[in-house]
C-alpha cells in the first residue's frame, strides 16, 4: 500500500525541518518562523540557538515548571486549545461538537477493556498549534499498562476539518497510552499525529516511529512503569492535538470550550 499524500508531504517537510544550515541561513529560517507564527520565546532559549527548525519545534523550557502537588488536581499535559471536553455516552466521543466518533474504533482492538471501562466518564480535546510548545507531559501520576501504535494518515487537525471531516482522530496515525490512576482507575491518552513531520516522539517506548512503513498496530505492555504527574514523556514534530479519557466519576473539569490552556495549569478536580 502507498503512503498517503499526507504522509509523504511530511515526511518531505520533516526532512527539511531536520537539517541544520548554516548558522546565518538557520537563524534566518528560525526567526522568520517565530515570527510567522507568533512564538512566546520568553521562557525558551534565542531562536537562533536552535540548529535546526525541528529543534525549534521541540523546544525545552528553560526553566523547569512547578507542578501542583495537590492530589486533587489533574493539571494540563500541555500547552493547547480546549476544542471539545464532555462526558462519554454509549461509547461516543466528540471530536468537535456535532462531531461524533466511536471510542472502539479509536481505541482499536487491544483496548476493548479500556473503552468500556471509560464509559459515563469524561473526554477533553487538547489541540497544539505549529505555535505552542510540542512536548507533552503527564496529567496525573500514571502506571502505564500498554501502548499500541496505530498507523495512519496524516491529515491536519485544525478547526476547518474537525468540523467537516468525519472519524477524523480515528484516520490520523495515533499512540493509544493505557494506564491506571493511584486508585486503580483506567486513564487513556491518546496522541493523533497530523500534517507536517508528523512524528511523535515517546520517551519509554523507543520501538515507536511513526510516519514510518509501518501498516499494522504495534502492541506493548509494560510492568512497574510509573509516571510522575507533569513528567515528561515525549514530544510532537509539529502541532498536533492530545485526547484524555477518564472513568466516571473519576475527574470533573474545569475548563471551557476554546480555552487556552498551558502546561501545569490546572485543568479539573480528581474525585
Amino acid at each position: 500500500m502507498k503512503k498517503h499524500y499526507s504522509s509523504l508531504l511530511s515526511t518531505g517537510f520533516g526532512k527539511f525541518a531536520s537539517k541544520p544550515f548554516s548558522k546565518p541561513v538557520q537563524k534566518f529560517i528560525n526567526n522568520s518562523y517565530v515570527k510567522l507564527m507568533g512564538l512566546d520565546m520568553t521562557e525558551f532559549d534565542a531562536p537562533a540557538n536552535y540548529p535546526t527548525l525541528n529543534k525549534l519545534f521541540t523546544r525545552s523550557f528553560i526553566t523547569e515548571k512547578e507542578v501542583s502537588k495537590d492530589e486533587s488536581v489533574m493539571i494540563s499535559p500541555v500547552d493547547a486549545l480546549v476544542t471539545d471536553f464532555g462526558k462519554i455516552s454509549e461509547g461516543k466521543a466528540y471530536q468537535i461538537k456535532g462531531m461524533e466518533y466511536n471510542i472502539a474504533e479509536l481505541f482499536g482492538e487491544y483496548h476493548e477493556e479500556a473503552t468500556k471501562a471509560v464509559e459515563g466518564g469524561e473526554f477533553v480535546n487538547l489541540y497544539l498549534s505549529p505555535k505552542d510548545y510540542h512536548r507533552y507531559h503527564t496529567p496525573d501520576t500514571l502506571n502505564i499498562k500498554s501502548l499500541t501504535h496505530i498507523p495512519g494518515k496524516l491529515y491536519p487537525v485544525n478547526f476547518p476539518l474537525l468540523r467537516n471531516k468525519k472519524d477524523l482522530f480515528i484516520e490520523n496515525e495515533r499512540v493509544i497510552i493505557e494506564s491506571t490512576d493511584k486508585k486503580g482507575n483506567t486513564f487513556v491518552m491518546v496522541l493523533v499525529g497530523a500534517l507536517n513531520v508528523g512524528k511523535m516522539v515517546v520517551t519509554f517506548e523507543e520501538s515507536i516511529n511513526t510516519n514510518s512503513d509501518l501498516r499494522e498496530p504495534k502492541h506493548y505492555t509494560y510492568e512497574n512503569l510509573t509516571l510522575q504527574k507533569g513528567e515528561l514523556f515525549g514530544w510532537f514534530e509539529m502541532g498536533s492535538t492530545i485526547l484524555l479519557f477518564t472513568q466516571k466519576d473519576v475527574y470533573t473539569p474545569t475548563l471551557e470550550i476554546n480555552q487556552k490552556v498551558k502546561f501545569t495549569e490546572n485543568i479539573g478536580r480528581l474525585n
